[in-house]
């Protein structure tokens, strides 16, 4: 009897431990709809039962391999319900929002973060609302990023490991968007297209992205807007513009709508500049997101927008001290002109879900793009050096006491450009269950562009014209070398019609298995395209092909760590847009080959605890090599390539990023990345790529007061080392490889929640009516940092010498900021 006793008992022992062994664990922290942690929460299944701390944090043991509900409770707060199917010693992160008004319903239903085993960040839209950044938007978050780079504040374009502004992919609800072409610089962009008060999801990859996103070589930014479930409505107003939205929903629950109008000025941050100007620039813009559901397998949608952006730019003076303490010197220009710029876009697309069954959905999505552009300048600058007085007890320290005539520079521009973009796709999934799933596109783009290019710049030094490179050179002011005609330092002609034509596609495989007890994912698949590029007086185009091969491998070993290792590969081909067709003298390069980059990337997703608290490192390691590299120039943020594919290049670095709740109930990152990329121009060896980066230092960080909670903080934080660059546009890269400054910024914002305590006011009480009010003051560029975008190049003839006087961005700016959201 005892022998059997024992043997039950050893019995009972070993099946205890197998199911305790096939247990799974749910944690988190519980906020408020403020964003607060909320302690006591009582978190339930059955008999077993948790709280939260005075963090909002807690834990709680569930089965593994069924549907398990949990039930979330609070004395002054509505209870949430939470259902779960979670893999064995699986711990999922979960942190339910609990609020006054309704109850919170959620399946959650989880094996493993698809997102995760992508490689994609995903950035919570409410950091992108309060977190201080001069760009706006999605962009400025970006930036904060590892592997994102950006040199100028003002610009809402950004480089992903090595790649430059035009190698960067950005969808909205699976539609390609597109930018303006004639943008030269970051203050005249206004608006990027993305509206942050219509988002719902933003997921991010730096590169080795799979075969369903596009043909590009860099990175994806993949925005989803939002269906509506209810009525809601947000507005902001601030000293940089403002901005207003509406949602609702029918009541047979059939029809949906999102709108959002825009509305910025950018003079406060142009005034803060050293060059004096008359600014009046208006950049605005509607976007309009709307849903109807015929049935549970038919939904269709239209994405619109119209922008229109007018940059109308008068300078009158600027002044900039340069030099050595021993030695300082002041560049003084004194203006004539002004400079008229207009940007009108118009974007429409449709957008049909068909679900045809358990396995099959397709989708058709058709767009257009309409953008006409102007870009109209007369602009004469009459340039001085001067000589600084450095008497600290001088009445006129600092001034300049002796200026010295040395030149002029006469720029004139008629460009104009009217480009329209045609889109028409289909796209499949088929998910079989368990199995494996395949993903499918086909996509025809018809793009028509209309350009002319007329733009020179005449140079005059102490009285003498100069010549450009191509003439003999000058012993000005001594007899000249050369008596030919005057001519403009640089000229530029141009008028092309060009139509292309692309036909694109692709197929992708996924599944998941086990290796052992490890958890196993692979992906692969394959894009193409063909394009032909036509037009007047082009006659010698050849039609392109090219293939794109991409698979990734993703591991989870059966650690108690949280692990999971990546590997992405893959060909990453670029075709040329119409601005990589074009070189630098307006010439049109109908057959321009697609520029090509094999991406290797290893990758690691550490999930953790800290301070009983959830955080996630990402580390990565990539190398990427470039053939067929179609060189260029970058100044400012106008890129103007040489549209011969004349060289081979590399980029390899390291990125890591360590992001959770520093704070409980916030999300901060800290971000850093090592990155070099050089290039090979025509076999005359390796130099340094203009987006060669070395050093990124990111750091977004929220914090609120704990003794006055209302009161929030937000920190922005960037530091990256010099770009090369800042040399004359004219100049052979291969004899100027010098770099700006480092690029050092810190952006602060403060706010005040009215709305923080709702749940404790009474019913009918005037605050309950918002979701948030907040009042914010924001402080750019803190610690008043000169950061240089390019270099303004002199030359005295008399003293034979050349300088790069920097031209610097905003100094500090303060800002005040009013939100409300209903």
């Amino acid at each position: 009897m005892k022998t059997r006793n024992k043997v039950l008992s050893l019995l009972f022992f070993l099946i205890s431990a197998v199911v305790v062994a096939q247990n799974a664990k749910v944690t988190g922290i519980v906020l408020d709809e403020n964003k607060n942690p909320v302690e006591g929460v009582n978190v339930s299944y059955q008999s077993k039962s948790s709280v939260t701390n005075s963090n909002g944090f807690y834990v709680i043991e569930i089965p593994s391999n069924q549907k398990v509900v949990l039930v979330y409770t609070h004395v002054s707060l509505k209870s949430i319900t939470a259902t779960f199917q979670l893999k064995p010693k699986e711990v999922l992160d979960y942190n339910p929002i609990m609020n006054g008004k309704n109850e919170q319903l959620e399946d959650v239903v989880i094996t493993s973060s698809r997102k995760r085993v992508q490689g994609i960040i995903s950035i919570d839209t409410d950091v992108i609302r309060r977190v201080p950044s001069l760009s706006g938007g999605v962009e400025g978050i970006i930036k904060t990023l590892q592997g994102v780079t950006s040199n100028t504040e003002l610009s809402s374009q950004y480089s992903v490991r090595g790649g430059n502004y035009d190698e960067n992919l950005v969808y909205v609800n699976e539609i390609e968007i597109y930018r303006p072409f004639l943008v030269r610089s970051g203050q005249q962009e206004g608006l990027s297209f993305t509206n942050t008060d219509l988002i719902q999801n933003i997921d991010f990859s730096a590169g080795g992205f799979q075969s369903k996103y596009g043909d590009k070589m860099s990175s994806v930014l993949d925005i989803t807007y939002r269906k509506p479930t209810k009525f809601g409505a947000s507005m902001e107003a601030s000293m940089l513009g403002g901005s207003v939205s509406a949602e609702g929903i029918s009541k047979n629950k059939k029809w949906s709508v999102i709108t959002g109008i825009r509305y910025r000025d950018n003079s406060l941050l142009v005034n803060s500049q050293e060059t004096q100007s008359n600014y009046r620039p208006t950049f605005a813009d509607i976007q309009t997101n709307i849903n109807f559901n015929a049935n549970k397998k038919l939904q269709f949608s239209f994405l619109g927008n119209i922008s229109q952006n007018k940059y109308n730019y008068q300078p009158l003076t600027r002044q900039t001290n340069f030099g050595t303490l021993s030695n300082p010197i002041a560049l003084q220009i004194f203006y004539e002109g002004q400079e008229k710029d207009q940007y009108q876009t118009y974007f429409g697309a449709f957008k049909t879900n068909y679900v045809a069954n358990k396995t099959s959905t397709y989708k058709v999505i058709a767009s257009a793009y309409h953008t006409q552009e102007q870009e109209h300048y007369d602009i004469d600058a009459a340039y001085y050096l001067g000589e600084v007085d450095t008497n600290i007890g001088s009445e006129t320290f600092g001034n300049v006491t002796y200026n010295r005539a040395i030149g002029s520079q006469l720029n004139h521009a008629r460009n104009d450009l009217d480009a329209v973009i045609f889109n028409g796709e289909v796209k499949g999934n088929h998910n079989f269950k368990k199995k494996f799933q395949i993903e499918w596109g086909l996509k025809y783009t018809h793009e028509s562009i209309r350009d002319r290019i007329v733009e020179w710049e005449a140079l005059n030094d102490s009285g003498f014209n100069v010549n450009p490179p191509s003439v003999p050179p000058r012993d000005d002011p001594y007899p000249p070398a050369y008596s030919g005609p005057l001519v403009p330092y640089q000229n530029v002609r141009a008028l092309n019609f060009v139509n292309i034509n692309r036909f694109s596609g692709y197929a992708q495989w996924s599944t998941k298995t086990n290796l052992g007890d490890n958890q196993l994912w692979l992906n692969a698949g394959v894009r193409a395209q063909n394009w032909l590029v036509s037009g007047d007086a082009i006659s010698d185009a050849k039609s392109q092909t090219v293939f794109s091969p991409r698979a990734q491998v993703s591991l989870k070993p059966d650690w108690k760590k949280d692990m999971l290792f990546r590997f992405s590969t893959g060909f990453y081909y670029q075709p040329p847009f119409y601005r990589e067709l074009r070189d630098q003298y307006g010439a049109v390069n109908p057959n321009v080959k697609a520029q090509k980059s094999i991406h290797f990337v290893l990758s690691n997703d550490y999930n953790f605890k800290m301070w009983n608290r959830p955080f996630k490192l990402v580390s990565e390691a990539y190398y990427k090599t470039m053939s067929d590299v179609n060189t260029y120039t970058l100044e400012n943020v106008r890129i103007r390539y040489r549209a011969n594919n004349d060289a081979v290049a590399y980029a390899y670095g390291f990125d890591c990023r360590l992001n959770g709740a520093f704070v409980p109930g916030t999300e901060s990152w800290l971000s850093f990345g090592y990155m070099k990329t050089e290039e090979n121009q025509d076999g005359r060896g390796y130099i340094a790529r203009p987006t060669d980066q070395r050093l990124k230092f990111g750091i977004l960080f929220q914090d609120y007061m704990p003794n006055i909670p209302n009161v929030k903080l937000y920190l922005n934080l960037t530091y990256n080392t010099g770009l090369p660059g800042g040399s004359p546009s004219y100049a052979d890269a291969y004899q100027y490889q010098s770099r700006l400054r480092d690029y050092r910024r810190a952006d602060v914002g403060f706010s005040y929640l009215f709305t923080e305590k709702n749940n404790e006011r009474p019913e009918g009480h005037w605050l309950k009516k918002f979701n948030d009010l907040s009042l914010g003051f924001e402080i750019y560029n803190l610690f008043n940092n000169q950061n240089a975008i390019t270099n303004t190049w002199v030359r005295d003839a008399y003293s034979k010498s050349q300088y790069g006087i920097p031209n610097y961005m905003t100094t500090r700016v303060f800002n005040i900021k009013l939100t409300a959201r209903l």
